[in-house]
């Protein structure tokens, strides 16, 4: 009987382990759907689609490329040694 009663308060904290680990999955799931829609909203409002993201990096990178040799061009020759 002893040993029936240490497996069944065994099985209740396991039980209340798994309900704990339940709802802590269920809070970090509630924040990064909060994330994803803050992330997506900022995106909209910057205009770039979530699928064309890596397309929009690969150009801003470029362009700030560009616009740091076009500077650098600028620059006069004294100060480029």
């Amino acid at each position: 009987m002893q040993q029936l009663e240490e497996r069944m308060k065994e099985m209740k904290q396991k039980l209340e382990k798994a309900k704990n680990m339940r709802y802590k999955a269920e809070a970090r799931l509630e924040t990064l759907e909060r994330e994803e829609k803050q992330i997506l909203q900022e995106l909209a409002e910057l205009d770039v689609e979530p699928d064309q993201l890596e397309e929009e990096i690969k150009r801003l990178e470029k362009q700030i490329a560009e616009e740091m040799e076009r500077i650098w061009s600028l620059l006069p020759a004294e100060l480029k040694k």
